[in-house]
Parts: C-alpha cells; structure tokens; sequence
C-alpha cells in the first residue's frame, strides 16, 4: 500500500483531491477526522464537511490518538483519509502533549503500517508572512517539520492549489 501526503492552502481543494485519491483506491474507505467543534463555527464546518462525504465514507473521529486510530481503522478498512495534520498538530499543542514525539510515532506507525492506503491532508502554512508571535511561529516550525518528515517517508507527495494537484514525489495521480 502506498502512503500519500496532500498539502495545500486552506481552501486549496486538497481534501477533494484526498478523497478522490482515497475513493479511487479504496473499496471501504474510511475517513479519520481529527477537527474538535468547539464553537459553533467549527461545528458548522463539522457538519458541512461530513453532509458531503455521507454515503460515501465511514467516519472515524480521533483528535489526538492518531496513530492508534490508524491502525484500528485499518483492521476494517483498506483506505484512509486523516484530514486534518495541522489540527492534529493543534490537538496536540492545546493539549500540552510533546508534538515532535508524536510526529516520530506517526511516522513510525506508517512506515511499518500498510494493510491499508493512507492519505494525510495537511495545510502548508509556511507559505505567508513570518506570524506576529511566538505561539504561530512556533506552529508554523512544528507544521513545517511534521510535513519534511512525512514527505520523506510517504511514497506520493501532492500539493494542491486552485484544486489542481502538482506531483512533488512519486506517481501522478491519474484523476
């Protein structure tokens, strides 16, 4: 099974394009969604979000145990969607959790997981300006390096704007 990172801009496209992928390969896929609706904006978006997959997904939330997640998942599907790293990557900050430990068990866990195809989603946030404090800056530096670890093990790298995916690594994707 090859693992496949899609990175891109918020509203980029790049769950479309993951969920293509994920569709295409997959005959259960499941999709692991790490958001927490913790105000009513971000339950909108939960419920936006989970009203166009329906019928089409089975749905998995995990906002902090993902690794174990993953391998749970893959005993009854045979593809994942994980959207999203970058608020995996919050999860874990707000939770005072060692965000580069938990990078290193993703990481870990994918490289000896392949019962099933697994696609990251992830928002590319260092593209902008430098943030304004420390907090951002240090989510961009944790976001940057999770990304660089990931791509180097991952067997197909996209990044995704104006919804046209570019092949960074490995196979074009054919769709």
């Amino acid at each position: 099974m090859r693992h496949t990172l899609v990175l891109g801009g918020a509203r980029s496209g790049k769950t479309a394009f993951a969920e293509r992928l994920v569709l295409r390969s997959g005959a259960k896929p499941v999709y692991l969604a790490t958001a927490q609706a913790l105000d009513k904006e971000m339950r909108d978006r939960v419920s936006s979000h989970q009203a166009s997959r329906a019928g089409r997904f089975a749905t998995i939330e995990e906002p902090i145990a993902l690794p174990r997640a993953i391998v749970k998942a893959g005993q009854s599907h045979d593809a994942i969607l994980v959207d999203c790293l970058t608020l995996w990557l919050t999860n874990l900050l707000i939770a005072n959790e060692d965000v580069a430990s938990a990078v290193s068990e993703l990481c870990a866990t994918l490289v000896e997981f392949r019962s099933a195809k697994v696609v990251l989603v992830s928002n590319e946030v260092g593209l902008g300006i430098v943030p304004d404090n420390a907090m951002a800056r240090t989510f961009r530096d944790l976001a940057g390096s999770a990304h660089q670890r990931l791509a180097e093990i991952c067997d197909d790298v996209y990044f995704v704007a104006a919804g046209l995916p570019m092949t960074m690594k490995g196979e074009a994707p054919g769709i």
